[in-house]
Formats: C-alpha cells, structure tokens, sequence
C-alpha cells in the first residue's frame, strides 16, 4: 500500500481533526464527515491551529489545509477510501452502526479502523461481515503531537490489513505498535493506569499528597522513560536487582480489582477535575490553560530532542 492514499476520518472532533492533520502532513487526500454541522465547520480553522502548534511554515500549512474535505454524510466520505477511520464519541452502539455503514458504503478493499482507547475493537466490529478489514487505531491526544499508535489485531483481522496501516503510519512520521491480542486497555491504558491506581493509593492512603506523587515521577524515572523504558532499564540495572526489588515490594503495591474509594468519591462529591475546578487540584481557568500550553510545548520540544538523537537500540539492531 504505497503512495497517496485516499484517507476518510468519521467525526471531526478533537481526535479526528488530529488524525486528519497527520494524514494530510503525509500527502494524503482526507476527507472528514461529522453529524454534528458546527463540528465539521469548525474542522478545518481547528486543522490549522494544530498546524500551527506544530510550527509547520505557511506554505506546508495551506498545502496540507488544501488536502483537507469534508463530506455532508458518512457515505460521501468514504466511497472511495483506502482507510476510514472511525473517531467518533466512546459509545458502543454508535460504534458499531458507524461500522455498518462504512461496511454498505465503503470499497471492498478498504480498511476499516476504529479509534477508541476503551471499548474493545472485538465489540466494535462483531456484527461486520467483512471482518478481516477491520481492526484497531488507537491514537493517543493530541494526536499530532503524541507519536504512539496502538494498532490492535482481532480474532479476524487479516495480516493485509495490519500491515498496510503499519506502513501507512510508519509513512506519516507516527510510531505504530502492533497489538496482537484485543485485551482492555491495550498496552499503554494498562501501564499507564496500573501507575495511576497506585497513585491515587499512596494519597488515598495518607502517604502523600497528590502534588508529591507527581513531583517524584516527573522529577526522577519520569525524565527517562522518554528514552528508556522500564524493561530496557531493568536490563539495564540487572534483572536480579529488578526482582530483588520484586520480592520486598510488589506485595505491598495496591493491588485491588475495583476503582479506587477515594476516586469515586471525588466523583461522587462533583469534582471531577478542571471541568468543575476541583479534582485532586484546585483549578481555575487560567491555570488548566497554562497547563495545556506547558504540556504542548514540551512536547513539541521532546520531539525535536528526540528526533536529533538515535534510538541506540534501534540504530545497533
């Protein structure tokens, strides 16, 4: 699957429009169809400030603002797509009736892919009859600026399908990883909230506060798992010193099956984070948009820091 390819994207929200500037960046033709009229109208003034946000020159800017549509209707949008990736809202039914009909409207030998980072993609495309086409694209936010994709294999997804989105990704400038089995959180949801449950228990349980958890993990392992992972550290430090350190403390991790008490009571009390203006922080305005230019920024600059430096264990592969 080489070349200009032509790309569909179903839901132009915060996702969808991401994905769509990644496409578009690659060369490729995309076109976005939403139901939500304002959604859609708004896509492309949304497109260029991501664009912008990436520090892309004007000219790369129009030329990938150029290779952005939009469709009137889910059919329009794909009937001649190569990939359709559906980014619509977190909900089950709506999944599945988008894939009917990318399935009724689509090509034959386009591939059908689901962006979601909870619902199994199994769910998702049960009730499609060309399941072999059909898989994940778990894409993490912002997506134009977090190089992970998660691509996850179903019981019927064909090796044609995982392979060209692969190359299709690797293309754009993403970093795709193959995810063998449909297991809940995939890989990155999984290490990334078995880290917050134990999180939220070290406050829950009086050990610290919630600003010291996260002052010790952007301070300390948090500044090197951008280039060191913890199995290549463990081999790094030694895998007999890694269960050493097993044996004394994995017994007494947070360990529970359940969400944490403390968190539902967050929940249950209303605060639920900068939407309301209180969560484990107090929020206000200013200070949740602080947080999102501080994040965007350093993002921005981890990949120029990582892009002028080789993965050693790549490059000696």
């Amino acid at each position: 699957m080489g070349g200009r390819r032509n790309i569909s994207i179903i839901g132009a929200g915060l996702m969808g429009h991401g994905i769509a500037v990644v496409f578009a960046r690659a060369g490729h033709a995309v076109t976005v169809s939403d139901p939500d009229v304002a959604t859609l109208r708004t896509m492309r003034e949304r497109a260029a400030s991501s664009l912008s946000a990436l520090e892309a020159d004007a000219d790369e800017r129009e030329a990938a603002l150029a290779r952005i549509g939009t469709a009137g209707c889910l059919a329009d949008c794909v009937s001649d797509a190569d990939i359709a990736v559906e980014a619509a809202p977190e909900n089950l039914a709506l999944k599945q009736k988008i894939f009917a009909e990318m399935e009724a409207a689509a090509p034959v030998s386009c591939i059908l892919a689901s962006n979601t980072s909870v619902i199994p993609i199994t769910r998702i495309v049960e009730k499609v009859q060309t399941r072999e086409r059909t898989l994940g694209t778990h894409w993490w936010n912002p997506p134009h600026l977090i190089p992970l994709v998660e691509v996850i294999r179903t019981d019927w997804t064909g090796e044609r399908a995982i392979a060209g989105v692969m190359d299709v990704l690797r293309e754009a400038g993403k970093t795709p990883v193959r995810v063998e089995k449909d297991v809940p959180g995939f890989i990155g949801n999984r290490l990334q909230h078995a880290l917050w449950r134990e999180a939220i228990s070290l406050v829950e349980t009086g050990v610290c506060d919630a600003e010291s958890v996260d002052t010790v993990i952007k301070s300390s392992f948090g500044r090197r798992l951008a280039v060191l992972g913890p199995l290549a550290n463990a081999d790094l430090v030694g895998t007999d010193l890694t269960l050493a350190i097993h044996q004394n403390v994995l017994s007494d991790l947070e360990r529970s099956r359940e969400p944490s008490p403390y968190l539902r009571k967050l929940v249950d009390d209303g605060r639920l984070g900068v939407k309301t203006g209180e969560g484990f922080y107090a929020w206000t305005d200013e200070r949740a948009e602080a947080m999102r230019n501080h994040v965007s920024d350093h993002l921005r600059k981890l990949e120029i820091i990582l892009n002028e430096s080789a993965d050693p264990l790549k490059s000696l592969a």
